[in-house]
C-alpha cells in the first residue's frame, strides 16, 4: 500500500490493467477482495503490484522451520518413502544431536515415526537405512513458494506463477 500510494507502483487488476492510488481508490471493493478501513469507507488491496522502478535485493534465504522441511521433502519419509499422515511425520537428525549434529538443511530431514525409532541415536549408515536424497538447503523462488503453500492461489497472480 505505501508502494501504491507513493507513486512507486501501479495496482494490477484481474483484467490486467494499471491504476495509480487515486484511481485505485476509486475502486468498489468486490465480495472477493481483502479491504483496508479508511476513513470514509475501504480500501480494495491489490493482489499484485507493478513496480515502476526496481532496485535489485538479495535473494531471500529460505528460513530453516519444521513446515519447510516437510515442503522440501514432499511431505515423505526421507528413509521408506511412505506419505503417512502429517501428524505422523518428525523431523530427524541425521548426524544424531547426540553427536554433535546441528539443526542445518543438510542435517535434518522428514521421517516417520517408525523409521525414526529405528534409526534412534545412529546414523543412517550405522542403522542400515538409506536417505532418498542428499538434504541440501532448497532454493525456491518465491512463486515456487506461494505455489506449494496456496491450495487457491489468487485469480490475479496466475501468469506470474505459471512464469515462474
Amino acid at each position: 500500500m505505501v508502494l501504491l500510494y507513493g507513486g512507486v507502483g501501479h495496482a494490477v487488476d484481474t483484467a490486467g490493467d494499471t491504476y495509480d492510488f487515486s484511481l485505485w481508490r476509486s475502486l468498489p471493493v468486490r465480495h472477493a477482495d481483502d479491504s483496508l478501513p479508511i476513513v470514509g469507507g475501504a480500501l480494495r488491496v491489490p493482489r499484485v503490484l507493478h513496480l515502476l522502478r526496481y532496485e535489485r535485493t538479495p535473494r531471500a534465504q529460505v528460513r530453516l522451520t519444521r513446515e519447510n522441511l516437510l515442503l522440501r521433502d514432499d511431505f515423505q519419509c526421507q528413509y521408506c518413502m511412505r506419505r503417512p499422515g502429517h501428524r505422523e511425520l518428525n523431523v530427524d537428525h541425521v548426524q544424531p544431536r547426540s553427536r554433535g549434529g546441528e539443526d542445518s538443511w543438510t542435517n535434518l530431514v522428514i521421517s516417520c515415526r517408525a523409521c525414526n525409532l529405528k534409526k534412534g541415536r545412529r546414523t543412517p549408515l550405522e542403522a542400515g537405512m538409506k536417505l532418498l536424497k542428499e538434504p541440501k538447503r532448497p532454493r525456491w523462488s518465491t512463486a515456487k513458494q506461494i505455489s506449494m503453500v496456496m491450495r487457491e492461489p489468487f485469480e490475479e497472480w496466475q501468469p506470474f506463477l505459471k512464469a515462474g
